[in-house]
């Protein structure tokens, strides 16, 4: 009966260590994927301001070859 309580009882601080490796390595991972998805949406919103400005200066071409034509 012994041996079965420590066998037991083996079973379980696995089980618990297996258990704190799988969240401590999950809980790395994420901790990537949320500084990989920042970094993406600091990409998007500058590229927000690029196409604005994109715009800003077609505007300002086209004016200035209206301009030219007349």
């Amino acid at each position: 009966m012994d041996i079965e309580l420590t066998g037991m009882m083996v079973t379980i601080i696995v089980q618990i260590v297996g258990i704190g490796i799988f969240i401590g390595v999950t809980s790395t991972k994420l901790k990537y994927f949320e500084k990989k998805m920042d970094k993406h949406n600091g990409l998007i919103e500058r590229m927000v301001v690029v196409e604005q400005s994109c715009k800003s200066v077609h505007k300002r071409i086209d004016r200035i070859h209206n301009d030219i034509k007349e």
